[in-house]
């Protein structure tokens, strides 16, 4: 399955939100009580879905059912400027009652069909094997052209196997070993 750069970025982001929600200070899973206290403001975050879409598309977080699997991974191929309407999206996934009141408020908005399209992308990706571990395979420079054939930084999309496994690039593992070198560094333990 290939992923643009665009949800890969975004992707990372949205997950790491999940993450920041999650836990609160003393490691309690509260996840579910600041969802629901940010779906309470939903009429103030949409005004932040052009600027930190990721920051806003969480209170739709499991409010998707996916029932066309090829949709979605099409879905996740294109740019920030391709993407495309939300009613195109409708037959492959289906929101849940509750969701589907929040996305009453934000198709009213400017930008809430855009936003609405994103935020599937994004919880299909969240949902994937491996997807918050980030296992990145390779760049596929064969779809990483231009139409006038010259490549250009940020045209690449990801690929990852069908299973979410694969090899890791010598360029990865050497980032690895340096990111740990420098932990160690800063006096952290060796990590195995």
């Amino acid at each position: 399955m290939s992923i643009s750069p665009y949800f890969l970025d975004l992707g990372s982001a949205y997950q790491s939100e999940i993450d920041d929600l999650r836990f609160d200070s003393e490691g309690c899973d509260v996840l579910q009580q600041r969802l629901a206290g940010k779906r309470r403001e939903i009429g103030f975050l949409v005004q932040m879905m052009d600027i930190s879409p990721e920051m806003v598309a969480v209170v739709f977080h499991q409010g998707f059912e996916f029932r066309e699997k090829a949709v979605m991974e099409h879905l996740l191929t294109h740019g920030a400027d391709a993407l495309p309407d939300w009613g195109s999206l409708t037959h492959g996934c289906e929101l849940k009652p509750w969701a589907q009141e929040l996305a009453d408020i934000v198709l009213k908005a400017p930008g809430g069909n855009r936003f609405l399209t994103l935020t599937a992308g994004l919880e299909y990706m969240a949902g994937l094997p491996n997807a918050s571990a980030g296992s990145v395979l390779r760049i596929d420079a064969e779809e990483d052209e231009d139409k006038d054939g010259d490549r250009e930084e940020g045209d690449g999309l990801v690929v990852f196997d069908d299973d979410g496994e694969g090899e890791e690039s010598g360029d990865e593992r050497a980032r690895q070993e340096a990111g740990a070198d420098w932990l160690v560094q800063q006096g952290f333990d060796q990590k195995d």
